[in-house]
């Protein structure tokens, strides 16, 4: 499936003020049919992140209906102009705004991301922020792994939440790798984050006190209806398998021996709970509350995989 050609001309983007620019572009989003899920789940929000990041506004700029609201805020003819070309841009090419603005934001933080890594997005950020994870955790957890690290934004997330851990990001993706490194050098945390391009756990035995992972588990038949916003995302970073389940099943498998004795593995699945419960029936979990519901993220000690047989 082709993306569709862009609307005609900057006149799609009517008005002189910001709030004008605003309601014009979701309206021009919403007509030419994009798909969201990058940061933002409607038109008029992935509007509004377009027009302040090209018109170099904070993106938390109050744009309701508020006194010290910015939508009365002029806009020039030239920067309506530039704003009209990256809404084009969006539309034309059908890449997710963060691979347009180079910047994407998980649990208020922001992250350089480009085409090398999937945009981040994981409501694992959440539980890491909100502390959701902390009761799981001891006094002796020193050593973090959060593999299919992506653009290292969740290792990054884990090394601020927790001053008293180091953290190693890895991914089988050199691409991605350096595009983590790209993050973990703009926070400042290079002495607490290490990355390391690994199959799996083959490059990292541990032993980890916890196991952060977003891995592949979109399962074929989704994949095959995916818009074209996610088909511009490495491949690699979604597929995963006929069920979803093909990197989970090693994953849950090897994860035992590369864990310390009191280790919990945090897992995000997405919508594709019913095939993990098909795939590991007897295997006792605990499903983690996020804003997407209850569904989406679970956790699971290392004594529940080493008391449940799994195959590979």
């Amino acid at each position: 499936m082709q993306p569709a050609p862009a609307p005609p001309g900057p006149a799609a983007l009517d008005g002189t003020t910001v709030g004008a620019l605003i309601a014009s572009g979701a309206a021009w989003l919403q007509a030419a049919g994009v798909a969201f899920g990058h940061g933002t789940t409607n038109a008029h929000d992935e509007a509004a992140w377009l027009v302040l990041w090209r018109l170099g506004l904070p993106l938390d700029s109050p744009t309701g209906d508020t006194p010290d609201s910015i939508i009365n805020q002029a806009v020039t003819p030239a920067d309506k102009a530039l704003t009209a070309l990256l809404f084009e841009e969006r539309i034309a090419s059908r890449k997710p705004a963060a691979y347009l603005t180079r910047e994407a934001w998980l649990a208020g933080v922001a992250f350089y991301i480009d085409e090398r890594a999937i945009v981040p997005r994981s409501f694992i950020a959440e539980l890491v922020a909100d502390a959701s994870i902390d009761p799981w955790l001891s006094e002796r957890t020193r050593q973090v792994l959060d593999l299919c690290t992506g653009n290292g934004s969740l290792a990054c997330l884990a090394a601020m939440a927790w001053p008293e851990v180091d953290v190693t990001g890895a991914d089988l993706s050199s691409d991605a790798l350096a595009v983590a490194r790209i993050n973990v050098e703009k926070h400042g945390l290079q002495e607490r984050v290490r990355l390391v391009q690994s199959d799996g756990l083959a490059a990292c035995p541990g032993p980890w006190d916890l196991i952060l992972c977003n891995p592949p588990y979109v399962n074929a038949h989704s994949m095959a209806r995916l818009p074209p916003e996610y088909r511009a995302e490495p491949v690699m970073a979604l597929a995963g398998g006929a069920d979803g389940m093909d990197f989970i099943r090693r994953l849950l498998h090897d994860a035992p021996r590369c864990m310390s004795e009191d280790a919990v593995l945090v897992l995000e699945i997405g919508n594709e709970r019913a095939h993990f419960e098909a795939a590991f029936p007897q295997l006792p979990v605990f499903w983690l509350p996020t804003s997407a519901g209850s569904d989406q993220v679970l956790l699971v000690t290392r004594d529940a995989l080493l008391a449940t047989p799994l195959e590979r």
